[in-house]
């Protein structure tokens, strides 16, 4: 591996603020003012940028991920910035909290490289997606996971009372061990607690399925009463340049960053690393959210028909005031 010291990484992220002037709309705040803080929900990034850069702000990171937990914090004032998948914003609204999306994120080749396979359980007899009919599939309401298991069976001809859903948190290795226990016949799970469950499973008969839908929408999300406040806003813009460009990072320095995150953080082989590095694909950072906004809307209106709550316009969820943020940071040649 090449190593480089903490000002070669500096340099390979340089971090311009006059993106946000160019791009934030007048609405938006030109500096971030001395002294403001952020508290973010961010793991992944968080690290991206311990590897390869600095914020101009001094932000807080707290250690989790995921609609329930993320949600729970901003109800108590405990983060200001979370990142998770396109239901929990959805979810936010039905339960009375007002959040907005402040940046998007999808996969270039979604097909290829989806954020979720499904995997079965050791003795559930599943060999092929045409089979679920009968089986017991971990659901997460309020969690993209819950409705990617409404998709799929939308896209197999089946009803919700052609399966059991069994009620599931989605966050960490829940799935997994439901999986390996025998609880759940089946399961949307990804990364690296996918990795290790077919790694250990599959000779017991464990399989992983290509399920074929999008499910690649990934965000930053904040309390409405967060951007409301201009410091705090103008910080969260910054931030979203920040994010941006450390994704772009990680995709260009693949070895020093499976060597720090996946196997040095995370505890995996050098191999496994590589492998899950690879399976998340090329990030797609638009700088026209309408694609965004009308994906949204599908997916609203489909929670609406199986669940029963309000429709609602999905333009309301996002702050378009920073749309144009992230791609810019990524575009920018200094």
């Amino acid at each position: 591996m090449t190593h480089l010291t903490r000002r070669g990484l500096l340099a390979a992220l340089p971090i311009l603020p006059l993106v946000a002037r160019r791009a934030a709309a007048s609405s938006l705040s030109a500096e971030v003012l001395p002294g403001t803080r952020l508290t973010i929900g961010d793991p992944v990034i968080q690290k991206a940028l311990e590897f390869s850069g600095a914020l101009p702000f001094t932000p807080r990171f707290a250690n989790l991920s995921g609609g329930p937990r993320t949600l729970e914090a901003f109800r108590a004032r405990a983060l200001d910035i979370g990142s998770v998948a396109d239901i929990p914003p959805i979810h936010a609204t039905w339960t009375g909290l007002e959040t907005r999306i402040i940046a998007v994120r999808f996969r270039q080749d979604w097909r290829r490289y989806p954020v979720y396979r499904i995997a079965t359980a050791p003795r559930s007899g599943i060999t092929k997606l045409a089979e679920m009919r009968g089986k017991r599939i971990a659901y997460s309401p309020g969690q993209a996971q819950g409705v990617l298991v409404l998709r799929l069976l939308r896209d197999l001809g089946l009803a919700r009372r052609d399966v059991t859903l069994v009620e599931l948190p989605s966050t960490g290795d829940v799935y997994p061990n439901a999986l390996a226990s025998n609880l759940v016949d089946a399961a949307p799970v990804a990364g690296t607690n996918l990795f290790r469950y077919v790694e250990n499973f599959t000779r017991d008969g464990a399989r992983a399925l290509d399920h074929g839908l999008r499910d690649d929408a990934a965000f930053l999300y904040a309390p409405k009463a967060v951007l409301d406040d201009p410091a705090r806003a103008a910080a969260a813009a910054s931030y979203v340049q920040a994010w941006a460009r450390a994704r772009r990072w990680v995709e260009a320095n693949p070895a020093i960053w499976i060597d720090r995150y996946h196997v040095r953080d995370q505890g995996l082989t050098a191999a496994d690393g590589r492998a899950i590095h690879e399976g998340e694909g090329v990030a797609d950072i638009p700088a026209d959210w309408t694609e965004a906004i009308a994906r949204q809307q599908d997916t609203i209106d489909l929670m609406v028909e199986e669940t029963g709550q309000p429709r609602f316009d999905a333009a309301t969820l996002f702050d378009r005031r920073f749309e144009r943020l992230a791609a810019a940071a990524v575009d920018s040649r200094g």
